[in-house]
């Protein structure tokens, strides 16, 4: 029987490697697609979803409310702070006032990092002194004094003491602190809209079932992860899969849902975005 081919774009990175594993080595039922991974940065990613190009695609929750008009919300797959997050670092530890006027290297304007970097300093872009650096390029900016300050995410957050670097701030327990201790949600995985409901259904379970197969099987999901990771040996590879891929990752459940509810809120009401966000999740 012929399959059908979903393109599936997602971050070359441990945590979305770790979570696509038994799709990627077709170790579940696929349901009857074939899945073409796509491997690219966020920003890249959620560039393409506002045009609507793939299939399937991770996507920072900041870049959502750009694209919810051609993409629904899959109810797993989701990257969620808890109690840590985006980081900004420096070779100096500045204040939040003193951040506000320095020259800050940032992996992207639609990621989540850095709409949580405006609501946290209250200022929007255009008010920002920013320049946008590849994330695996941003330590090099600030070692190299084009930025004074790096906004940190993926597995920069375990490894930024190697470059010398202290924190000035970390967003996710900035944000836990002011909301309730609720999750900071940075990315999410989304279907596009052209497929019938029932159809992003049975896709999402197949999605769904990747991530538990993962979680069932750590040890070689870990270790298929490993080619992704970053100035990593396994143990903090392993350490950084747990922060990203875990319950939260599985469900938002209520909590992560209103999270995003919140994060998006706080956009719109402060000028951040363009309108205030309705979440529509494949149920």
């Amino acid at each position: 029987m012929q399959q059908t081919t979903l393109t599936l774009g997602h971050s070359p990175d441990p945590d979305d490697a770790f979570m696509f594993y038994g799709l990627a080595k077709e170790l579940i039922p696929s349901g009857g697609y074939h899945f073409e991974h796509i491997l690219q940065d966020i920003q890249t990613l959620n560039e393409r979803a506002t045009r609507g190009e793939l299939d399937i695609s991770a996507v920072s929750i900041h870049a959502y409310a750009y694209v919810s008009d051609k993409y629904a919300l899959l109810p797993s797959g989701a990257s969620m702070g808890d109690g840590y997050g985006p980081m900004l670092v420096a070779k100096q530890r500045f204040t939040q006032t003193e951040m506000a006027t320095k020259k800050i290297a940032v992996p992207g304007t639609m990621t989540s990092a850095f709409l949580a970097l405006q609501l946290w300093l209250g200022k929007s872009a255009k008010e920002l002194n920013y320049v946008v650096v590849p994330f695996d390029q941003i330590f090099a900016a600030v070692r190299n004094n084009l930025a004074d300050v790096g906004l940190i995410i993926h597995e920069g957050q375990l490894t930024y003491q190697n470059e010398g670097l202290v924190v000035c701030e970390d967003l996710g327990v900035w944000w836990g602190r002011e909301n309730d201790r609720l999750p900071l949600p940075l990315g999410g995985n989304v279907i596009h809209k052209r497929f019938a409901p029932a159809t992003r259904k049975q896709i999402s379970d197949t999605l769904t079932a990747s991530i538990q197969y993962s979680l069932d099987h750590r040890p070689e999901a870990v270790q298929h992860a490993l080619q992704y990771a970053r100035d990593m040996g396994r143990d903090l590879a392993d350490k950084f899969v747990g922060m990203y891929v875990n319950h939260w990752t599985l469900d938002y459940g209520e909590r992560g849902r209103e999270s995003i509810r919140r994060f998006l809120g706080q956009g719109f009401e402060r000028g951040l975005l363009p309108h205030r966000q309705e979440l529509e999740f494949v149920v």
